[in-house]
């Protein structure tokens, strides 16, 4: 039983990571007839050679500036034991959340985290934390606070999004995993509770499809794939679908000519097994 619940831990560190690196270079492609034609030249969209990101480029094989995050506190955690900020964080984009965070350390602000963004990167980056507390009562706490040393707001917290996760790395696959998370979000007497709890808040628009693409996946590949034919950001959504999966299957179902692909995979396993040992 332990042994299952580190391997699928494992799975979402590492499924989280290989599917926002195979989604980097489709990564904020909002233009749908450029994605179309992109489409069409790679029906199987994962790791494309060239990048087609009108923002930032970032070799193939390296993760999003999303990713980059996640790999910064699975770093963290394998290092220290928990989540603690690495100031300041390296990306080739400051998005909005990490342009206040790295304002607020400028001004040696004790509360780093920008407080009025509220976007997905609150879950983009967490599998590594989720799946060093998974089955703690202390989970959903260690989650807002690496949360919050980048988005200092109740809107940013993503609750649910933990919850399935944590569900998944500690049962694996359920049919009736959105029953359960919504019965836990129900309940009076549940942990971290937030005002929010039963609202679709933020990016509706990204929950539903990640939720969806969740729920309906059959393959971790064609899960990934299906979420970057929608473009926009692929690499929030697949991150998050690649880490329920990758939860699901544990490490062995995630397929080798990804992990190949994906430039730090060998670091990001090192550290994952390290981090889940407790589990085991």
């Amino acid at each position: 039983m332990a042994a299952a619940v580190a391997n699928r831990a494992i799975g979402a560190i590492v499924g989280s990571a290989v599917a926002d690196a195979a989604a980097q270079p489709l990564h904020w492609v909002y233009d749908l007839q450029k994605l179309q034609v992109i489409l069409a030249q790679h029906p199987n969209p994962e790791f494309c050679p060239e990048s087609a990101n009108p923002f930032y480029r970032r070799q193939t094989g390296q993760q999003s500036c999303y990713g980059d995050q996640a790999v910064v506190l699975l770093e963290s955690l394998s290092a220290c034991g928990g989540p603690r900020p690495q100031l300041p964080i390296e990306g080739p984009w400051r998005h909005a959340s990490l342009k206040g965070f790295l304002k607020n350390v400028d001004a040696g602000k004790e509360e780093t985290g920008c407080e009025d963004d509220c976007q997905i990167d609150g879950i983009t980056k967490l599998a590594p934390v989720v799946a060093f507390y998974a089955g703690k009562p202390d989970m959903l706490e260690k989650v807002e606070q690496a949360v919050r040393v980048t988005q200092n707001n109740d809107a940013s917290d993503w609750d649910y999004f933990l919850r399935f996760l944590e569900h998944f790395i500690l049962n694996g696959p359920d049919p009736k995993a959105l029953d359960s998370v919504l019965d836990q979000l129900s309940d009076p007497n549940r942990k971290q509770p937030q005002d929010l709890d039963k609202a679709i808040i933020g990016l509706p628009g990204a929950f539903q499809a990640a939720l969806h693409g969740v729920l309906t996946a059959t393959r971790y590949e064609q899960a990934v794939r299906d979420t970057m034919s929608c473009g926009g950001c692929t690499c929030s959504r697949g991150s998050f679908i690649g880490a329920c999966l990758g939860a699901q299957i544990g490490l062995e179902g995630i397929p080798v000519s990804w992990t190949s692909k994906t430039q730090c995979y060998a670091s990001v396993l090192e550290h994952a097994k390290k981090i889940t040992r407790q589990h085991q």
